[in-house]
């Protein structure tokens, strides 16, 4: 009797650990489907490196707000802006101050070759390198006086080397920046959905 209990006992042991092994091989199995089909979801990051299309939701963006840097268009970091009518109103207050202020530099699509550089004048789309050293700019929103500039209205300052750029990525004469900030071909596929990747038009 004694037997038969000590080997009901292993029966037992060796069963349970063969269903806890099956459970664990299919939450595995599970687990490897899964991801790919979440990873349909939005470009990998192999896609996005060649230069597949990210959509980002600019929904919840409240103006003087930047998102950024997100996930990267052909391997470079995006910021989004969306600029308020105060930071709009001072753009074109001292063109002088600028080494592009036309935008006369291939730095971004047809469409955004005005002061604004963008398709939507409140939405302001750039890749968030500078185009000095590929350092990434700091955003610097508040017209008051900094440190670096007792006159700033507001942009994106690098702290590498002192280039500095406007509220449009338009950079300053005289830093070691040599053109503006870079905007990136895109699209609005509607009010709340900016697709960065795509030429297009506003909605």
């Amino acid at each position: 009797m004694s037997d038969g209990g000590a080997s009901g006992g292993v029966n037992a042991r060796r069963r349970n650990f063969l269903i806890g092994a099956n459970v664990a091989v299919a939450a595995a199995g599970t687990a490897g489907l899964a991801i790919p089909y979440l990873g349909s979801w939005s470009p990998s990051a192999k896609a996005r490196a060649a230069g597949a299309p990210i959509k980002i939701d600019v929904s919840k963006l409240e103006p003087g707000q930047i998102l950024g840097p997100i996930p990267a268009w052909r391997d470079k970091p995006v910021f989004v802006v969306r600029r308020s009518e105060e930071m709009l109103a001072k753009l074109n207050i001292d063109d002088s101050r600028l080494a592009d202020p036309d935008s006369q530099r291939p730095m971004q699509p047809g469409y955004a070759q005005n002061s604004e550089r963008s398709i939507k004048p409140e939405y302001l789309v750039l890749i968030g390198l500078c185009t000095h050293l590929n350092c990434s700019p700091k955003y610097r929103p508040m017209i008051q006086p900094e440190s670096f500039d007792p006159n700033w209205v507001g942009g994106f300052y690098c702290p590498c080397h002192g280039s500095k750029f406007d509220m449009s990525g338009r950079v300053y004469a005289g830093v070691p920046a040599p053109s503006n900030m870079e905007v990136p071909p895109h699209r609005f596929e509607s009010d709340a959905v900016l697709v960065v990747g795509e030429d297009g038009g506003a909605v």
